[in-house]
């Protein structure tokens, strides 16, 4: 059964994953980049209130994923990889045109958590088609391939909001996921996932990753291990210009858009040389430790750059995405290779949006701790908590590299066998 899957790293379902998160990402990371000059279009003038509103939209952004992550998982399992992939392009599509005609925070802040809920399924369902489809030496750089391209996304939203205004760049969003939709039509179904069909087993079933010790474990290390990657972006990156202003006195101006673009630049970088990284070490568990000890040496970096040039600052996020964008195509390989066929597209794509959504945690305690100890204090707090945890986890993780993924997942007795 092995043999008979893709050898190939470029065949047409990775090709067609990677330029569904090439979207996913754009529309992701878009208002990360737009969020000033938006805002402030819309009344918002005060520093105190864009920090304080860009965090609570996307916060709301961060809702709707940790939501999506479950409702899109479950139905993946339940009803195809395919189908519910199509559902999730049109919504975050029409999502994402529909905010570019905004005229209230309030009406922003609700078609994010929409968008958000749409964003949510792509990357974990693509991934988890492209583990099905190839060979187990290959899939890990395959996710990474995935990662890597798809990571690229953030270079054309910046591209597209430099030139054109931040309504434009919500609009073209909107119009690249539908274009998406027709190239889904070239994909085919998982081969292992209709072979579940025949079987009397448990689809999509998310409460049964809390009713077994085994599965609950592996599904809680599996999240934590990558909460360094959207701390990195909700706080390093997307902040850049408050924590240059307010708590490094970098010596010019730092603008997010350009933050944002550098570190996807570099995360593109790293997903590509950690994916192979993990081949060579052949190991998942070595390429996540070194990439979530370079985040947090970079991370120490960021924060001792006291009156430093934009220009040290740029090249710390630039470096920094290296280890976050490899850590985030790892950990997602290494979550779709830790459970059976009939609740894998659950995990892997409920995994990266509790990440996502733990962005909402994350902003929660860098706000709540800013005005007690001041924000360069309360960054530090906050990653060495994370950064801490994802170490933690890491090491309590199952090495999965070269597992065969042809089996079902025990849940019920009485129905279910082991493939």
């Amino acid at each position: 059964m092995e043999n008979s899957r893709s050898q190939k790293l470029f065949n047409i379902v990775v090709i067609v994953a990677a330029l569904g998160y090439f979207v996913d990402i754009y529309d992701l990371i878009i208002f990360g980049i737009v969020k000033n000059p938006s805002l402030i279009e819309l009344g918002l003038t005060n520093s105190t209130d864009l920090f304080n509103t860009g965090n609570f939209i996307l916060s709301m952004q961060m809702a709707g994923m940790l939501i999506g992550g479950i409702v899109w998982g479950v139905l993946g399992d339940k009803k195809g990889r395919l189908s519910v992939l199509f559902m999730t392009i049109l919504l975050y599509s029409i999502a994402n045109i529909a905010n570019g005609f905004v005229t209230s925070v309030n009406q922003y802040a609700w078609l994010r958590l929409i968008a958000g809920f749409g964003l949510s399924g792509e990357f974990g369902l693509g991934v988890t088609l492209v583990s099905e489809v190839m060979s187990k030496e290959k899939r890990g750089l395959g996710a990474s391939i995935v990662s890597g391209i798809g990571i690229l996304g953030a270079a054309l939203a910046f591209a597209v909001a430099e030139r054109f205004n931040w309504r434009t760049a919500y609009w073209a969003g909107g119009g690249l996921g539908l274009v998406l939709l027709f190239l889904r039509i070239a994909v085919f179904e998982s081969g292992m996932y209709e072979k579940t069909k025949t079987q009397k087993v448990s689809k999509g079933n998310f409460i049964a990753l809390f009713t077994n010790k085994t599965r609950f474990r592996k599904f809680l290390f599996a999240t934590l291990l990558a909460l360094p990657c959207w701390y990195t972006v909700s706080v390093l990156t997307i902040n850049a210009p408050s924590f240059a202003e307010d708590a490094l006195r970098i010596t010019g101006t730092v603008k997010g858009s350009t933050s944002v673009m550098l570190h996807y630049i570099g995360a593109a970088i790293g997903s590509f040389l950690f994916g192979y990284l993990s081949m060579v070490f052949r190991s998942r568990k070595k390429a996540i430790i070194l990439a979530t000890s370079s985040i947090a040496v970079l991370t120490a970096v960021y924060f001792s750059l006291f009156g430093a040039s934009p220009f040290l600052l740029y090249l710390d996020l630039f470096i920094l995405g290296i280890p976050m964008g490899g850590l985030w195509a790892i950990f997602v390989a290494a979550a779709s290779e830790q459970f059976g066929t009939n609740i894998r597209a659950t995990v892997t794509t409920t995994a990266p949006n509790f990440v996502r959504g733990a962005t909402i945690l994350i902003t929660f305690l860098l706000g709540t701790l800013t005005p007690v100890v001041g924000l360069w204090s309360s960054g530090v707090i906050v990653g060495v908590l994370f950064i801490g945890i994802a170490l933690w986890a890491v090491f309590l993780t199952d090495e999965t590299y070269g597992k065969d993924l042809d089996y079902v997942e025990v849940i019920d007795q009485k129905l279910s066998h082991q493939g």
